[in-house]
């Protein structure tokens, strides 16, 4: 997540400077990260023990759904505006780390990591900007894992 939440707040320079200048908005920050980027971007599957309707579609017992992450962390039934980065939005209840019985064990891990990572990061670089343009970043998006190839930066 490290990298492309960097490569989102290089990409974002309102988001950059509000960060920036308000620190204590970190912990919002990355709920917003970890909503808005879904690295893991085809969620977990399941086979349906009975017939059960979802979305208003029957699913019936013995088939297969996988639950796209980023669809679900997206929605405009939960989320306003979930294409925009917000870090002033209430990001609790995105799926990046899975839900319920099945959620990551090292989840807060990653939360602390993120928080101390992107706050020292922004710290030691105050003038951080990428050294290419945003279009020519290369992203991974063709693996379980979603983020970049390499993120060029400047300071």
């Amino acid at each position: 997540m490290l990298p492309p939440g960097t490569y989102a707040l290089l990409r974002e320079p309102d988001r950059l400077t509000e960060l920036r200048h308000d620190p204590s908005l970190i912990k919002d920050a990355v709920e917003e990260l970890l909503r808005h980027l879904s690295i893991v971007h085809m969620g977990p599957t399941r086979t349906a023990l009975a017939d059960v309707e979802v979305g208003g579609r029957l699913v019936r017992e013995g088939e297969v759904v996988t639950i796209s992450l980023p669809a679900a962390n997206r929605d405009p039934g939960r989320f306003e505006r979930p294409d925009r980065l917000d870090f002033r939005r209430s990001a609790t209840g995105h799926l990046a780390f899975g839900h319920g019985l099945h959620q990551c064990l090292g989840q807060q891990l990653a939360r602390v990591e993120m928080r101390i990572g992107y706050t020292a990061l922004l710290r030691a670089f105050p003038d951080l900007r990428l050294a290419v343009p945003a279009e020519e970043i290369p992203l991974r998006d063709s693996m379980l894992i979603y983020g970049v190839e390499c993120l060029p930066v400047a300071w």
